[in-house]
């Protein structure tokens, strides 16, 4: 019987990283579900949920994780994934928005808030700050899925109150499978 495992890394960024993790993976007959992957500073973070043959344990795949050079000084986790594999409808991402400007404390509680009030479920998020001519310049990225019949007032709401941030805002809509 496969066992299900979430494989969580946090360590150093370097080049060639996931072709570490990912290769070691393979090597271990490991099947690859959802993965993320995000460079958070001057750190990455590695998330992955995978499917392990039979007669492979979580503590062999950490223990062999752990080996890796690259991966010396992260901290690596292998530990039971009890969730499904696959994901609802509400997963898939329907629309992207960005939104930039200066930091503004609670922007993401704010805009996670908008999209609560509207049902829509929020995919993938992803913020970081860089310099700019005025000081630190504040990015952040959704993507997210609407109901579609609360499409336009959720992403009206959005740009409202990127607005009343002082952010600038923009949306796409994803396109579709």
């Amino acid at each position: 019987m496969t066992v299900k495992a979430l494989v969580s890394i946090i360590g150093e960024d370097q080049t060639g990283l996931i072709a570490a993790i990912a290769g070691r993976l393979f090597d271990l007959g490991a099947n690859l579900g959802d993965t993320t992957f995000a460079v958070l500073g001057s750190a990455a973070e590695y998330t992955s949920v995978c499917e392990l043959p039979d007669g492979l344990t979580l503590d062999v795949v950490e223990r062999d994780l752990k080996s890796l050079p690259i991966l010396a000084g992260a901290r690596v986790s292998v530990a039971p994934f009890s969730y499904g594999m696959t994901h609802g409808p509400s997963a898939r991402i329907t629309h992207r928005i960005e939104m930039a400007g200066r930091d503004s404390p609670g922007l993401i509680a704010r805009i996670s808030e908008v999209f609560m009030e509207f049902g829509a479920n929020i995919v993938r998020l992803n913020s970081e700050r860089e310099p700019g001519a005025d000081g630190m310049r504040y990015i952040t990225r959704v993507d997210v899925w609407i109901p579609p019949v609360k499409t336009r007032a959720c992403l009206a709401t959005v740009a409202n109150t990127a607005e009343q941030l002082s952010l600038t805002c923009r949306s796409d809509e994803a396109a579709a499978d």
